[in-house]
Formats: C-alpha cells, sequence, structure tokens
C-alpha cells in the first residue's frame, strides 16, 4: 500500500465523529507548524525521502503526506502524491502566490495569517490575491425578463404572449 494511500485511509475512517475531529486538530497543528517552518526559512524547495522530512518536521511519514496532498496544487512542478514512498526523494518546488491564493480559497486563516507570509509577499499583493480570489468568486445575475417586457425575440409582443408561453 502507498503512502498516499496510507494518508487517505488515515483521513477518512474514523469510528465516531469525535474521533475524526481530534486527528484534523491534531493534523492542523503539525501542518501549521511546517508551513511556519518553511515560510520562515523561506524555503522556496523542500527537498528529501519522506521519512527524512517527517523526521525533519517532527512528525509521520502519513502527516507529510497529508501536507503534500495539500500543497500539490500550489506547486511549480506537479508531483505523482500515489508513487511517493518513505524512502524516495521528492522535491517540492512552491509557487508563493498560488500557494497563498489557494490557502485564501479554502479559508484557511489559520494558514494564511501565519507571520512568515509578511518576508514572502508584501502585504499589498496579499491584499491583491484575496481580492482576485473574491473576484473569482462574485457571480453576476442576467437580467430576469418581466411579463410584460417586450419579447427580446424582437416580435414586439408582450413576453408573456410570445415566447413566455
Amino acid at each position: 500500500m502507498s503512502l498516499y494511500a496510507d494518508w487517505t485511509k488515515l483521513s477518512e475512517n474514523h469510528e465516531n465523529q469525535e474521533s475524526e475531529i481530534k486527528f484534523w486538530e491534531d493534523y492542523l497543528k503539525v501542518e501549521t507548524e511546517i508551513y511556519n517552518e518553511i515560510l520562515n526559512s523561506k524555503m522556496e524547495t523542500v527537498e528529501g525521502k519522506v521519512s527524512e522530512l517527517a523526521e525533519k518536521f517532527n512528525t509521520t511519514n502519513e502527516y507529510i503526506m497529508g501536507f503534500m496532498d495539500g500543497i500539490s496544487e500550489s506547486l511549480k512542478e506537479e508531483i505523482n502524491l500515489e508513487e511517493v514512498e518513505a524512502d524516495k526523494e521528492v522535491s517540492i518546488k512552491i509557487d508563493w502566490e498560488k500557494l497563498y491564493y489557494n490557502m485564501v480559497a479554502v479559508e484557511a486563516h489559520w494558514l494564511y495569517n501565519l507571520k512568515g507570509w509578511e518576508d514572502i509577499l508584501p502585504a499589498q499583493r496579499r491584499k491583491e490575491i484575496q481580492k482576485e480570489y473574491k473576484k473569482s468568486k462574485t457571480i453576476v445575475k442576467d437580467e430576469k425578463i418581466g411579463r410584460n417586457d417586450p419579447c427580446p425575440c424582437g416580435s414586439g409582443k408582450k413576453y408573456k404572449k410570445c415566447c413566455g408561453k
């Protein structure tokens, strides 16, 4: 079984809601620490074997896979998570702006508000990224045709007597 399958099994199979909440609380603490370390040391590339990274960040191989699963959409080069094993070398090249955008998109305020971002992306750029996200989620509603409005087909009749039947 691959490490990614182990991570998926670990993250999805819980006996009850309490154990699921506890699992995610524990994982989010670990994930926050990993991001803190990466941001504070401005590591644009995280390299090493999964087992070495787990040791470096004081966590398990499965939690490192969870971290890699979460950051996978914010990388310069895609990583096939299914092929990653504990003794395989990985190179995680981070695209900072994409990472920040994705953190905003999943509403992970505990991650996009970390102090380490101040040295990586200027405050102005972070605000722009947040605006870009909000703008991308704005829904534009088409103007609704009223029953007594002229029909858009151009017949000159009221909508209710023409295409609105």
